[in-house]
């Protein structure tokens, strides 16, 4: 090839380049897509730990939802209170009053204290596990696995069995909702963390069927309903709930219940 014919095809090659930068860069301000300061800063004030706990993907989905105010400014359950606080002052809103929540399981039946129908042999999964016979092999067919899927879905290491049943480190929760979706048996719910008193049982069957599968089952008595002076007690298919809004504390019904349920 021809000195002439190398220096054309640079020239070509180099022109056709210069061409798509100049194209790129054209396009890239014609179709740029502004991006709010507000979002980029609350962004930055978030935990950043994409849980997913808020409902969105992840905190740049949440912080672009609050922009648009699609989303709560406390809508952070990881973040809680000071980080509400923060994306309160980049908005210019008030926060307001932010509840601090926990997980719970409402089972404490274990492995003393539930009876089993079988022994299961299988994959560690309380998904798998629930689609066994019966629900599984506690003869309560509420009560929790124990296989530990709610575990391996905390992002927080806040959630770990102990004696056969789930139990939450209540500092270490987040609330971010993970072990609530994932528990196949819905034992997991989110509560106030100064709550002092809760039925910690799900079952719905009759007192003596749940008598005859665990021995610190609700069996609906009523009588901590009874007791209760502020109405926060109702007894409801068998099982017994307390209404924290309603809920005073004062302990009546923990002491009168003769199962000894209510923590």
């Amino acid at each position: 090839m021809s000195i002439t014919g190398i220096i054309l095809a640079a020239v070509v090659v180099g022109g056709t380049g210069l061409f798509i930068g100049l194209f790129l860069g054209f396009a890239g301000k014609k179709f740029a897509v502004e991006t709010d300061e507000r979002e980029e800063a609350i962004l930055g004030v978030l935990p950043g730990n994409n849980c997913g706990g808020c409902g969105y993907a992840g905190c740049s989905g949440l912080a672009a939802a609050i922009v648009k105010g699609e989303a709560e400014i406390g809508g952070c359950p990881v973040g809680g209170a000071p980080v509400a606080a923060k994306i309160g002052e980049i908005m210019g809103q008030e926060a307001g009053a932010q509840v601090r929540q926990v997980a719970f399981v409402k089972c404490a039946g274990t492995c003393e204290k539930a009876k089993t129908r079988y022994e299961y042999q299988g994959l560690h999964d309380c998904v798998m596990v629930n689609l066994m016979q019966n629900g599984g092999p506690k003869s309560c067919s509420y009560g929790c696995l124990g296989e530990g899927s709610c575990v391996q879905a905390c992002p927080f290491d806040a959630i770990h069995i102990v004696d056969g049943i789930a139990v939450v480190d209540k500092e270490a929760c987040k609330a971010c909702g993970k072990c609530v979706a994932v528990c196949p048996k819905h034992l997991i719910e989110l509560v106030p963390y100064e709550q002092k008193h809760l039925v910690q049982c799900s079952s719905r069957d009759k007192g003596k069927e749940v008598i005859a599968a665990c021995s610190v089952g609700c069996i609906g008595c009523k009588m901590c309903e009874k007791v209760c002076e502020a109405g926060a007690v109702t007894v409801t298919d068998n099982i017994a709930h307390i209404d924290p809004d309603k809920c005073t504390n004062c302990g009546k019904c923990a002491e009168k219940c003769p199962k000894k349920i209510i923590q």
